[in-house]
């Protein structure tokens, strides 16, 4: 695979309706970043997202995965890679039982049944979600159902993960837990929502849309003190943010509290209170 594992060179999309969605999106993501797209509803996330693995098609421009364009003569090979969990579960859970909807991936690339049962305990074991094995996924929660559709994402042993607004419909308690388990997972990830205190949580790095176009690439604490791009996008800051008078929490110059954000090892940020 190359370094540049995703990479979206000057990306248009039209709708058939007359609709302009992107508008010369470009970027590049690394092998192992965490990145999120953020923009308000209408800006383009889930049209960009669909693109990354070839269900949409690009009115111009292209999408470079590894070494692979996406194109329909490459998306068996493509969606080997790039695995998709999608905004509702349901779009997603459509067999009987759990243990069908997580082997159906593997059982469709051919592999022996010993192999398909290992990769459904695995992705289950990776979850936490063991004990549903047998259970419809129409009996469970939301909580659940977003563990399972993410198990079945995993099955197939993608190199890059996409999700799309994950932590959309989730209870406390379940977004916290979903949380937990996506910052366990060492896989590229792509990440769009409205979740802006998880987008600080489990992303170094963070892309603006806005009307179809990049407004803004980079570091994620520096996208959310940067209030004149966040108006201009129709954004508010976290809410771990939205108390501190230099936009970021208190806590991260305060060690005596535990901090509310963790800056990226390899990133430090150094900053100080100016009153």
């Amino acid at each position: 695979m190359s370094h540049h594992i995703v990479e979206a060179r000057h990306l248009h999309h039209i709708y058939p309706d007359g609709t302009t969605a992107l508008k010369d999106v470009s970027f590049r993501v690394h092998h192992g970043e965490s990145v999120a797209i953020i923009g308000a509803n209408g800006a383009g996330k889930s049209t960009l997202l669909l693109h990354l693995n070839g269900y949409l098609g690009a009115t111009s421009g292209e999408v470079v995965v590894g070494d692979l364009t996406v194109s329909k003569k490459n998306l068996v090979d493509v969606r080997r890679t790039v695995g998709m969990v999608f905004q509702d579960p349901d779009d997603q859970l459509f067999m009987p039982t759990v243990f069908d909807d997580v082997a159906f991936g593997p059982m469709n690339m051919g592999l022996p049944k010993s192999e398909v049962e290992r990769r459904v305990k695995d992705a289950l074991d990776r979850v936490g979600a063991q004990n549903l094995t047998d259970r419809p996924p129409y009996h469970l929660s939301g909580g659940e159902k977003k563990r399972v559709a993410i198990a079945s994402v995993l099955s197939m042993l993608p190199e890059i993960l996409i999700l799309d607004e994950p932590t959309s419909g989730l209870d406390p308690c379940a977004r916290r837990q979903l949380m937990a388990m996506l910052r366990a997972f060492h896989h590229t990830r792509i990440i769009t929502s409205h979740d802006l205190d998880m987008v600080m949580e489990l992303c170094e790095r963070t892309i603006v849309l806005h009307e179809g176009q990049v407004m803004a690439d980079g570091p994620t604490l520096e996208i959310f003190r940067d209030e004149s791009l966040l108006d201009r996008c129709c954004l508010e800051k976290p809410f771990a943010m939205q108390n501190c008078p230099n936009c970021s929490p208190k806590t991260i110059d305060n060690p005596a509290q535990k901090p509310l954000i963790v800056p990226h090892p390899d990133k430090p940020h150094h900053h100080s209170h100016n009153r």
